[in-house]
C-alpha cells in the first residue's frame, strides 16, 4: 500500500519547502558531471531501478532545451 504525502512546497517548516529545490539543483549537477565524465545515472522510474547513459541524458536535454 503506497501512503500519499503531502505536497513537500506547502510545508510549514521553510527548510522542508525549501528542499525541493535544493533536489532540484542536485539532481541537475549530477546529470551536468554525468555527461561531462560520459557516465550513467542510476535512478527509479515507475518504482524500477534504471541505468541512463550520458548519451541518452544527453538526448533528453536537447530534447527539453
Amino acid at each position: 500500500m503506497i501512503i500519499p504525502t503531502p505536497d513537500i512546497l506547502n510545508s510549514p517548516d521553510p527548510d522542508i519547502s525549501g528542499s525541493y529545490f535544493a533536489i532540484k539543483r542536485a539532481r541537475k549537477a549530477a546529470i551536468d558531471l554525468a555527461i561531462q565524465t560520459n557516465t550513467a545515472i542510476v535512478t527509479t522510474i515507475n518504482g524500477k531501478i534504471v541505468r541512463i547513459p550520458a548519451a541518452e541524458l544527453i538526448k533528453q536535454r536537447q530534447l527539453t532545451a
